[in-house]
């Protein structure tokens, strides 16, 4: 039935026999038999036909919006059949490294055969959780990874600036020095103090960069973020200055369990060494 709904839909938009059938690779006899198959199941005549058009009856045009939407439902059904049969990686990655996500994403989906990713964001606890307990195929996270993965594919992001409250007495400074920030509570969004910054540090809950803004803007203490937040974010209670405090960065992996490698996992290895190196 499906073929003599397509027939009778490109009947009636080219209204057409002989262009109807050359768009769907068919002879003309033969889509002239395909519609008087519809029409002897429907019990009702689709189109007027003389040696000189073709035109809609009235019931035809009634019954062609019904066959379109059949036809998108069989289309959408096909290719959702199609989506949840090949393969698939569950990516965990926190925020501030969305861009490199969506190069993922288009790499693994432009390779033959594709793979899908079905993306997760989530800091770096929730990350960790998720692929012990194999909701994720994979997580990028902030260095050191937990001893039970296997991590590889490393990179850095650059910390260079300093995000302060709009009334700090450094947020119109032109750039901030380590030396200025001698008394400071320092916001670390993670596991680690920040490498040779004065100041009383002050741990955030995992590496929620957004939320230890809400900290910054409150005066709980200043945070060390990267330039990529700097560029992104407006936010009026904050201001984002130039940070001159040695090589601060911070560093993630690519980490999995080493109990669940499959080949679309290793596709996964190579899909983010190549969105690192190309762009």
């Amino acid at each position: 039935m499906l073929r003599e709904l397509d027939c009778f839909a490109r009947v009636a938009d080219r209204l057409s026999f002989s262009n109807a059938a050359a768009d769907l690779g068919m002879s003309q006899p033969a889509m002239s038999q395909a519609i008087t198959r519809l029409e002897r199941a429907t019990g009702v005549r689709l189109f007027d036909r003389t040696a000189r058009e073709v035109r809609l009856t009235g019931a035809g045009k009634t019954l062609l919006p019904y066959a379109e939407q059949a036809l998108d439902a069989a289309r959408a059904f096909t290719a959702e059949a199609a989506r949840l049969a090949r393969p698939t990686i569950h990516l965990a990655y926190p925020p501030l490294v969305g861009t490199l996500a969506a190069r993922i994403v288009r790499r693994l989906a432009s390779r033959s055969p594709s793979i899908g990713v079905e993306l997760r964001v989530a800091g770096r606890a929730t990350a960790a959780q998720a692929l012990a307990a194999g909701e994720v195929s994979a997580a990028i996270l902030s260095t050191p990874a937990p001893a039970q993965f296997v991590t590889a594919v490393r990179f850095h992001v650059t910390v260079d600036h300093l995000a302060v409250p709009a009334g700090h007495r450094l947020a119109s400074s032109p750039k901030v020095t380590a030396d200025q920030l001698i008394g400071q509570v320092i916001l670390t969004p993670g596991t680690r103090p920040w490498p040779g910054l004065p100041g009383r540090s002050r741990m955030v809950p995992d590496d929620d960069f957004a939320a230890a803004l809400d900290l910054v803007a409150a005066g709980a203490g200043l945070l060390p973020i990267p330039h990529l937040l700097a560029r992104t974010i407006r936010r009026d209670d904050v201001r984002f200055v130039p940070l001159d405090a040695g090589d601060l960065r911070i560093t993630y992996a690519l980490a999995w369990s080493k109990e669940r490698v499959t080949p679309e996992l290793m596709a996964l290895v190579q899909a983010v060494q190549d969105a690192l190196w190309t762009r």
